[in-house]
């Protein structure tokens, strides 16, 4: 059989520096490196490649590097080397192409189209070495007014939140998509953060119940590893509508990757596949919708706010709407660059809008309607630093979720093969010999290390804008100017060109 796919990678060996310590070998989860003890020769089966740089970072001789083929097709604008290439894996198996991580298509990013107001003079800037500043929020619903009894003690009713001591969370990636490494180090940099991780739809296992304070346990229309005892162990319950990547898509994980643990957690037989379907099928309607938020609450003793999360689509606005009448406490919104253990690649590629441009539409529908106080806002989908952040919450948005960026720092490499469960980091895999890879104790310390970075340059953003509190940053756009945008996105976005 003709095999009309070529390697979309070369791995380039200095033959006078390697010296043959097979490293390479033994670390390539792939099988990409082989040794010929015949000929004492050591080669490599490109087209195994994903560029995961697994042995060009752990070659003790430098003797490695992986490059882009330079073989080309003829070229097309039409009919690019993607396009082709797609179609020649789809003619060899007749399936559905699927992929990993968020889109690398070159649509917009809008927060590289918005820059940041600074103050000088008459509104000074703020030293944060210097002056409080204070980054702190919460997360919910809050009361339209306070009223006080004649005590001078609060009358007012308080309602269900969390607490973030920044205003960063890592976002829903489960147990089975991620290895229990991960989720454990996620786990401890949210505890010592005083921020939240969330597991995804895969449940929770018993051993990270202790961290219980700082989770966010998700009920999406699997139902995989819901139970009361889960249900309570976490301090939110997230309801799982839509994900970024795949709006409209329920989730698969294979059954490759549902092994005893994984089952256990799951509540699944050992090696089927776990499958989520696209709708939940108790929920056709915001009455539904607030049936379910209702009975979570009822199960926890309405101790827990309740988060609904949605993919960012062209109504996101008027969706979010209902929600926040629901009754649920917090809405989240993924937008379509986000991330994924694995989704069909033109859903991932081609589905769903932006996040800057559905969390202003969101924010500003809400305070149309006077409700936007009813329910806090958490936006994720392609927050890749500090600056995103910042500019997340002059949008509207109280808090973000972070994944990608998290993987990053545990040492992911982007090499968009998660759901193969072959991941050579240890981070998207269930192979025992691949998953202790991951050092669960200095992933965590990176993560750490991560989000309090981004803490200091929050606070260096906000110095400068002359504000010292993330309350008043947090939709106020006047702080932001556009770049190069159409005066439509202009007013989606609810901000003025750079130089008015």
């Amino acid at each position: 059989m003709i095999n009309y796919m070529m390697p979309d990678y070369e791995v380039v060996r200095d033959k006078e520096l390697c010296i043959k310590c097979k490293v390479c070998v033994r670390q390539c989860a792939n099988n990409v490196h082989v040794y010929d003890e015949k000929r004492d020769v050591l080669y490599a089966d490109s087209s195994k490649c994903v560029n995961c740089h697994r042995c060009v970072t752990l070659c003790p001789a430098r003797a490695l590097k992986i490059v882009k083929t330079d073989h080309c097709f003829k070229p097309s604008a039409n009919y690019t080397e993607d396009i082709i290439k797609d179609i020649y894996r789809q003619a060899d198996t007749g399936g559905v192409l699927l992929s990993s991580m968020g889109t690398p298509k070159s649509y917009p990013v809008y927060w590289d189209k918005m820059l940041v107001n600074a103050s000088q003079v008459t509104n000074p800037s703020i030293d944060p070495l210097r002056e409080p500043m204070e980054i702190k929020t919460f997360l919910g619903k809050k009361p339209e007014s306070i009223r006080y009894r004649e005590d001078g003690s609060i009358e007012t009713e308080k309602y269900p939140d969390l607490e973030l001591k920044v205003p960063i969370m890592f976002s829903a990636m489960s147990y089975g998509s991620i290895s229990g490494n991960a989720h454990i180090a996620l786990a401890r940099a949210a505890e010592a953060l005083g921020t939240f991780y969330n597991t995804g739809e895969g449940g929770l296992r018993e051993d990270l119940y202790r961290y219980g304070a700082n989770t966010i346990v998700q009920v999406a229309s699997g139902r995989f590893g819901v139970h009361p005892a889960y249900l309570n162990a976490g301090a939110a319950i997230e309801i799982k509508i839509g994900q970024g990547a795949k709006p409209g898509i329920g989730g698969h994980l294979p059954g490759s990757k549902i092994g005893p643990e994984v089952s256990r957690t799951r509540m699944i037989p050992v090696g089927t596949d776990a499958i989520s379907p696209a709708p939940h099928h108790d929920i056709y309607s915001i009455e539904d919708l607030r049936q379910l938020v209702i009975g979570l609450k009822e199960a926890t003793d309405y101790k827990k706010p309740v988060i609904v999360k949605i993919a960012a689509v062209h109504n996101v606005a008027a969706i979010a709407s209902g929600i926040a009448r629901s009754g649920a406490d917090i809405i989240a919104i993924d937008g379509f660059r986000g991330g994924t253990g694995a989704a069909p690649t033109r859903i991932r590629d081609n589905v769903g809008i932006p996040i800057e441009l559905a969390l202003a539409a969101v924010d500003t529908r809400l305070r149309e309607e006077g409700i936007r106080s009813a329910v806090g806002l958490v936006v994720g989908g392609s927050v890749r630093s500090s600056a995103d952040v910042v500019k997340a919450i002059a949008l509207g948005a109280d808090a973000v979720y972070i994944a990608t960026p998290a993987l990053l720092a545990m040492g992911c490499h982007l090499c968009r093969s998660c759901h193969s469960g072959r991941c050579n980091w240890g981070i998207a895999t269930q192979d025992p010999e691949l998953v202790k890879r991951l050092n669960p104790d200095v992933a965590a310390a990176r993560l750490v290390n991560l989000v309090s970075a981004w803490s200091h340059e929050i606070k260096e953003m906000m110095g400068g804008m002359g504000i010292n509190s993330i309350e008043a940053l947090r939709g106020n756009r006047l702080m932001l100017r556009g770049v190069g945008l159409t005066q439509k996105e202009l007013d989606i976005l609810g901000i003025k060109h750079a130089g008015e």
